[in-house]
């Protein structure tokens, strides 16, 4: 009777393997986050994160701590440094105060950027190297800040 002239897209097994998840605006998560699936984050995430997927970190998003991703979309602050296998999209609110490692990057203007940018082909062999690198091993930039040591 009805006809939806949207056309369908078939999930890609990512998404059907992994679910979606959301870290909510007013939250803060202590410690190293690990995710397979898209990860939304409002909140603010105190540690290094991993996400097998893509990352979207909205206006109020906070990490403090290294980012290790598939894709990202970046619109909130980070202090630390972000390593994406594919794309990496800086929108205009978006703060960064650390390295860059990365294929591919985009930048919106007004996005501000404080630190050094490794794209493309010169970035693999550094996401190679660091993707066989245990989290266990690294610390937080507050860790490092109370111990004064790497």
């Amino acid at each position: 009777m009805f006809k939806n002239n949207e056309e369908r897209v078939a999930p890609t097994q990512q998404s059907s393997n992994a679910a979606n998840n959301t870290i909510g605006h007013g939250t803060t998560l202590k410690g190293d986050v690990e995710t397979h699936g898209i990860l939304r984050m409002d909140g603010k995430v105190i540690g290094n994160l991993h996400c097998h997927s893509k990352l979207f970190l909205g206006k109020d998003g906070q990490i403090e701590g290294d980012i290790f991703s598939q894709n990202a979309e970046i619109e909130g602050e980070i202090h630390g440094k972000i390593e994406v296998s594919e794309n990496l999209v800086l929108r205009a609110s978006a703060v960064i105060h650390g390295d860059i490692v990365t294929k591919s990057l985009t930048i919106d203007p007004g996005a501000v950027f404080n630190g050094q940018c490794h794209m493309g082909e010169s970035a693999k062999p550094l996401l190679t190297e660091k993707a066989s690198k245990t989290s266990k091993d690294s610390k937080t930039p507050k860790e490092v800040a109370e111990n004064g040591t790497t």
